[in-house]
């Protein structure tokens, strides 16, 4: 009898995090075995792409929607540090990783970009300036700058400022420092460097289409999807980094812990300027207050892409929904997800989020006049001409059980692991792409206990010289980390940098 073939990891999907989690593995371990099957016939095909997510190095240095406001007015900024610590952290893994020769130039994937709040009103500029002085004095944001002096925002931001009425109530903050990340680029460099390396493969253009427990760990069956041949690999350990594919893939493990989850697809559009005369005049990702009732994921924003070298601006998101899971899947992906365990959560978050579906229905069938009057508002004098439509990637939001409602929507992501360590998935969307690092230590945690704890640890201390928590409250350490990261990634001039720092 013929024996399948045998490693120590597969990961399913070849974006950002199944490559971040292969390197990772195998900068921990060199003598593991991995497995990186792709249904596409590239890495960043989904989700992962530049032109299917914004490019923001998120740090909570301009999303609004991470720092809520009490209805005392009070502004809690707990998730916009503990996001901002989480970035620092996935910058020392890509410092760590820029001094290996196989890794290749932080400059091909990471751009120095000013990020922006920017609000309208006197409820906008309330908020604003409260957030401001509560982010100020915490150590990650340390530089940030506030303004409703509109010459410094007509500096700040010199397409946003023309043509508004004079007696508008505007305000803005800005960090100099912030970033423009291409994560397909990243993701196709991390994929180079891995398979630099022995005993380790990415395959493309294969579905997984089964998976099945053995004694070991996992019997996974892959399909090559142009000659219909079928292979199966005996592997320890199994991730589902695919995306919206990673909740199928999950159901299909059947174990315990994949019972109640469903998800809510939700697709995005942005408008996109590539004319050079127009986007030389806009050096920054400027986020805004998302509508009155409008979901998260719809905050608008006017942002910088560095994409092979060429700048170009995008706007948007504007929210849509499909019932596919991919960019490039099929429309009964939502309904065969269906399962009798999630059934009820998922009729509960129909049910209470009604809104939200009249919302998506009504972003999808507007008209390119009604988008370009979103865009007028952040830029009065855009001209229809230099813009157009660009489908972006398809987000799956996570729908759990939830003992009060029944179901809930939850914007995030969520780390799903068997008890045994022996499979994990990811699920869900934003920040992900950013925080992919923590995500996949935390995994590692979850699933490899020992070996964090005992043969990995040095390493582990060697690549990560500081972790979230202590970058949280350590100010000293925290400005010497991000000093040393900011200088090995490109994103500043060594010596004025130290000056600073010193």
């Amino acid at each position: 009898m013929a024996h399948n073939e045998a490693v120590d990891v597969v990961l399913v999907g070849a974006g950002i995090m199944s490559a971040t989690l292969a390197v990772l593995l195998k900068e921990l371990d060199p003598a593991i075995k991995l497995e990186v099957v792709e249904l596409m016939d590239s890495g960043a095909a989904e989700s992962s792409n530049p032109w299917n997510n914004a490019g923001t190095g998120h740090a909570g240095l301009c999303e609004l929607n991470y720092t809520p406001q009490a209805a005392d007015g009070t502004v809690d900024i707990k998730k916009a540090v503990h996001i901002n610590t989480q970035f620092e952290v996935s910058k020392q893994f890509w410092t760590y990783l820029t001094k290996k020769v196989t890794f290749g130039s932080s400059k091909t994937f990471i751009s120095p970009v000013p990020h922006l709040s920017f609000v309208q009103g006197d409820a906008g500029v309330s908020f604003l300036k409260e957030r401001f002085k509560v982010m100020s004095k915490h150590h990650a944001f340390a530089d940030m700058e506030y303004t409703e002096d509109k010459a410094t925002m007509a500096e700040w931001m010199p397409l946003m400022m023309p043509g508004r009425p004079a007696d508008e109530v505007v305000a803005a903050t800005r960090v100099i420092n912030g970033t423009d990340v291409n994560f397909g680029a990243l993701t196709n460099q991390l994929l180079k460097h891995l398979t630099s390396a022995p005993d380790a493969q990415v395959k493309y253009c294969k579905r997984v289409t089964g998976l099945k427990r053995n004694n070991g760990g996992w019997t996974v069956s892959i399909k090559d999807v142009n000659s219909g041949n079928t292979r199966e690999v005996d592997a320890k350990f199994v991730f589902l980094g695919a995306g919206g594919a990673a909740l199928p893939l999950l159901q299909a493990s059947g174990i315990e812990e994949s019972k109640g989850f469903g998800g809510f697809p939700i697709s995005g559009q942005w408008l996109r300027c590539d004319n050079p005369e127009v986007v030389k005049h806009h050096q920054a990702k400027v986020y805004s207050q998302a509508a009155v009732g409008s979901p998260p994921m719809s905050v608008p924003h006017l942002d910088t892409r560095v994409v092979d070298g060429k700048k170009s601006l995008l706007f948007g998101p504007y929210a849509g929904f499909t019932t596919k899971f991919l960019k490039h899947g099929s429309f009964m992906d939502l309904p065969l997800s269906v399962r009798a365990g999630n059934i009820g959560p998922m009729l509960a978050v129909a049910k209470n989020n009604m809104d939200l579906t009249k919302y998506l229905v009504s972003e999808v069938m507007q008209s390119m006049e009604q988008r370009l009057d979103s865009l007028r508002r952040f830029y009065p004098q855009a001209k229809a001409e230099d813009w157009r439509l660009e489908v972006a990637g398809q987000r799956v939001q996570i729908i759990k059980k939830d003992p009060k409602k029944g179901g809930v929507l939850q914007f995030g992501t969520e780390l799903v692991a068997a008890k045994d360590g022996s499979l994990a998935a990811l699920l869900g969307a934003s920040p992900g792409a950013s925080v992919t690092v923590s995500i996949m230590l935390e995994l590692i945690e979850k699933c490899f206990p020992n070996k964090t704890s005992g043969e990995w640890a040095a390493k582990l201390a060697e690549i990560f010289p500081a972790r979230e928590k202590v970058l949280e409250t350590d100010a000293a350490l925290y400005r010497k980390i991000n000093v040393q990261n900011n200088i090995a990634l490109e994103l500043v001039e060594a010596s004025s940098e130290t000056e600073s720092y010193a």
